[in-house]
């Protein structure tokens, strides 16, 4: 079986890295945005498990180790960003009856 090139694996996380940046950037409903941002980690985590697989290949397993801690730590960092996120979207909406970002104006008097 061939393996996958890194550099795909890059590419790939560099296109999920920029679909990811222009929602954040051109949405304006609030999970649209979130979702986005979620798709922006994804994109860093799949950086992570490339490259402790291109080290663990090249018989440093200290690095792809350390490599591999990341991504679980940023699959538990996303987890916890979910749940708070979500619980603030459903605050907002309580509040305002909407999440669209341009009508948020709750720092307002």
């Amino acid at each position: 079986m061939i393996p996958i090139p890194h550099t795909w694996v890059l590419l790939l996380s560099a296109v999920l890295f920029m679909i990811g940046s222009m929602g954040v950037l051109l949405r304006r409903n609030g999970i649209a945005i979130f979702l986005s941002l979620e798709i922006m980690l994804n994109s860093a985590n799949l950086v992570f498990a490339a490259f402790a697989l291109k080290l663990a290949h090249e018989g440093q397993m200290a690095a792809a180790a350390a490599g591999q801690l990341f991504v679980f730590f940023i699959i538990a960092v996303a987890a916890a960003e979910a749940a708070v996120g979500l619980a603030l979207f459903i605050a907002i909406h309580r509040l305002k009856e909407s999440i669209d970002v341009d009508r948020l104006n709750i720092l307002r008097w």
